[in-house]
């Protein structure tokens, strides 16, 4: 299954991105928790330098909270600090001024020799489309600024948004890259709505879903969609849940498009459960 797509605001991003890092403290980048290798922009590295950065676990309320902790440790180090979150109910964001304040304390201690105690840390947040960047910058800064939506490419241009707890958030667009060298990264980023549906095989990608649900939470297909069991034939398995579902036309035929549409919207919305796509 061929996934690609860079529209053309993203390669000018990308520069925009590189230049304006020199105007930051630090670095917030946000990545989906149940997919936090995929939804790593491999690039990210080389824009951030070795600017100090805060890597937010988001809608952690949909990953398995165990292999989410394993993840915080596995991505902290000196200079990275680590933090899953909700930023739609806010879980989490509380940490994230005590943790900016700690990867920064030699800046701001400097800073403070000089004579300047009123710091103003200045943050760039940085994320793959649809993660919730700004949802995470609304809630930091308790007002709708900055744009939402649940499809990605909503955010178009760069903004500064100010906070009350001395946090400024440059809000960027979100970007992808040009190529998936791995279909398994690209089929991630598909279940959970990166990438926008419009340009996506919607069936093929359920059928995929199934499969990988399948194999990893076949308990949770089974409970949701209230199935006897599962088959080894994944296309019988859509079809159940279409029957189970009354996803069917005239005629008695499986409606295949309503069938793929819900089940990508119930796996996105957690009605599934918890579930994490991948492990460190």
């Amino acid at each position: 299954m061929a996934i690609n797509w860079f529209p053309g605001h993203m390669a000018k991003t990308r520069r925009e991105l590189k230049e304006n890092m020199k105007l930051v403290d630090a670095v917030i980048e946000i990545r989906d928790a149940r997919i936090v290798k995929s939804s790593r922009n491999p690039e990210i590295d080389d824009i951030c330098g070795d600017k100090p950065r805060v890597i937010l676990l988001n809608k952690s309320d949909l990953s398995e909270e165990n292999v989410t902790n394993q993840w915080i440790k596995f991505l902290s180090t000196n200079n990275v600090a680590s933090i899953a979150v909700n930023s739609i109910t806010g879980a989490g964001l509380n940490s994230i001024k005590p943790t900016l304040d700690k990867i920064l304390k030699e800046k701001h201690d400097r800073l403070k020799a000089k004579g300047l105690l009123n710091i103003t840390t200045r943050v760039m947040v940085v994320g793959i489309p649809n993660v919730g960047k700004s949802s995470f910058i609304n809630r930091l800064a308790k007002n709708n600024i900055a744009k939402t939506g649940d499809r990605p490419g909503v955010t178009k241009s760069k903004q500064w948004i100010k906070t009350k707890i001395g946090i400024e958030l440059m809000d960027t667009p979100g970007i992808l890259w040009p190529k998936f060298e791995d279909e398994d990264v690209a089929l991630n980023l598909a279940f959970t709505g990166a990438i926008k549906d419009e340009v996506m095989d919607i069936e093929e990608l359920a059928l995929k879903l199934i499969e990988r649900l399948s194999f990893e939470y076949p308990n949770k297909l089974i409970e949701r969609y209230k199935l006897d069991k599962l088959s080894d034939n994944t296309l019988e398995n859509m079809d159940n849940i279409a029957l189970k579902r009354g996803n069917i036309s005239s005629g008695g035929i499986v409606d295949y498009n309503r069938v793929s549409v819900m089940i990508l919207d119930e796996f996105r919305g957690g009605k599934l459960g918890k579930i994490s796509l991948e492990k460190p």
